[in-house]
């Protein structure tokens, strides 16, 4: 595709039949994919996003499409999805706003904060409930799992991108077996746990506040996987601080809607565990964005996520052996 992105925004809003009510269009910050965004502000109806595609896009087959059916199947409060255009690789979708639940948390009050968090809360139980009884081959997520591939890749993904590139440490071979057999001991554990329906990146950055409630975005990329994985990207989120009472009492609530009765101890072994794998493959992504995307946005929250890798590797006896690879490279 040629035209430029003001030339496919104006064709887009012709075909809609928009054009006469548009009042100005601006760019949003976009997020680490190659899509861009646009607010469209109209005269005497509300502003939409527009979702600009790198190239022409097969809106029937995307997963995003099917996702979001999903969704509202289930149903979670997801971006209501307005029209589009194959050809010029737009979607127009219903507008949140701007104020993410990362953004808000700064001015919410105790009370808000805390009805917030389990709000987020209640929607993972409802995913994975509500997501079992749903479960079809009709929808992509039924079809691709967190196997010991996938999370063999992030984990060598963090080597790559953070180890390598972005620290500038360089494991040699006897290293890089060892990490090897320990992320072989993390992935198959995690890949044999049973699977539920995952958002696959549910944090604060992918809930927005609007109408006084939270919303998901960002889900095109869900999946099976362990019941603990989007608990851990909410509540050991890269971009947020929660103290460890807010984090026990968020677990309790989650376990207590789940209705499981199971033992609680052994959950959070096994929360730690999806945090660390979890927490280093963001590493490795906050790598990859600075050095070879060049955006830096991500540096700052680096050192939180450190924080929660460094913490779980001293938690836990069965880790000794990668905490000293780790700080053996480091040095």
């Amino acid at each position: 595709m040629t035209a430029d992105a003001p030339t496919r925004i104006a064709e887009y809003l012709a075909l809609q039949g928009l054009t006469p009510t548009v009042t100005h269009v601006l760019p949003l910050t976009g997020d680490a994919s190659d899509r861009k965004y646009f607010r469209v502000h109209q005269r005497e109806a509300p502003s939409i996003v527009l979702a600009l595609h790198a190239d022409a896009i097969t809106f029937a087959s995307m997963p995003f499409v099917s996702v979001a059916a999903l969704m509202r199947q289930i149903p979670l409060p997801v971006p209501a999805i307005l029209h589009h255009s194959d050809p010029l690789g737009i979607i127009g979708l219903e507008d949140l706003g701007d104020v993410t639940l990362q953004a808000h948390l700064g001015a919410a009050t105790a009370a808000e904060h805390a009805a917030l968090y389990r709000q987020a809360v209640s929607f993972i139980a409802q995913l994975q409930q509500r997501g079992a009884a749903l479960a079809s081959p009709d929808y992509p997520p039924y079809g691709v799992a967190f196997d010991v591939e996938k999370l063999t890749w992030e984990l060598e993904f963090f080597v790559r991108h953070f180890l390598i590139a972005y620290q500038g440490q360089a494991p040699n071979e006897a290293v890089r077996g060892a990490l090897r057999e320990e992320w072989r001991a993390i992935v198959e554990e995690l890949a044999s746990e049973p699977r539920v329906l995952c958002h696959r990146d549910y944090h604060s950055r992918n809930l927005m506040l609007h109408e006084g409630g939270l919303h998901i975005i960002d889900f095109q990329d869900a999946r099976m996987g362990p019941d603990t994985y989007d608990l851990v990207s909410l509540l050991r989120d890269s971009y947020v601080d929660l103290d460890e009472a807010t984090v026990d009492e968020l677990v309790a609530y989650f376990l207590a809607l789940q209705g499981s009765g199971g033992d609680e101890g052994e959950f959070r072994r096994r929360f730690d565990l999806m945090a660390l794998q979890r927490n280093l493959k963001a590493l490795g992504t906050f790598g990859y964005q600075t050095t070879t995307r060049g955006n830096p946005v991500y540096i700052q929250y680096i050192p939180r996520t450190l924080n929660y890798v460094r913490a779980n590797l001293a938690r836990h006896a069965r880790f000794a052996r990668l905490r000293e690879l780790l700080e053996e490279i480091d040095r």
